[in-house]
């Protein structure tokens, strides 16, 4: 439990943790309650079971990764755990979707589809934060304190 918990006061660590949390909730939100434009928990659970064949179990992963994942993240709470959630959902999402987009976002609407940088981006920010911990902050630094 030290090793998942074990952090530092790290600033540059708290950054990339908050910055993602950030930008992971909206997701997790339109996934789980309909919020920003999403179909919520049962539009988005059809659309992964039936549209896109993922398996339940797989499909709820990932909204339970995107919603409370984030909100761990903002909060600095089991942020190693996180961080490998944010990955395999990433890499996942990469492999089952965008791939074949290529590298590059469809920031002018001319591509066939969107790429994988920013899918890239966000296992980067992950991979630094399965390294170094959740930084300055966080739950993760106070429960490690009081071991």
């Amino acid at each position: 439990m030290n090793k998942i918990l074990h952090t530092n006061e790290s600033l540059a660590a708290m950054i990339v943790r908050i910055v993602l949390g950030i930008i992971l909730f909206p997701h997790g939100a339109q996934k789980l309650l309909g919020w920003f434009g999403g179909y919520g928990f049962s539009g988005t659970m059809d659309y992964f079971t039936g549209t896109a064949g993922l398996p339940w179990l797989i499909a709820f992963l990932v909204i339970i990764i995107e919603f409370f994942g984030a909100l761990a993240l903002i909060f600095g709470f089991a942020t190693r755990i996180v961080a490998a959630g944010v990955i395999s959902l990433f890499a996942g999402i990469i492999f089952t979707s965008h791939l074949q987009n290529g590298f590059f976002m469809n920031w002018y609407g001319n591509l066939k589809g969107e790429g994988y940088e920013y899918h890239l981006l966000v296992i980067g920010m992950a991979i630094a934060l399965l390294v170094s911990g959740a930084g300055r902050w966080s739950v993760d630094y106070v429960l490690q304190r009081k071991k």
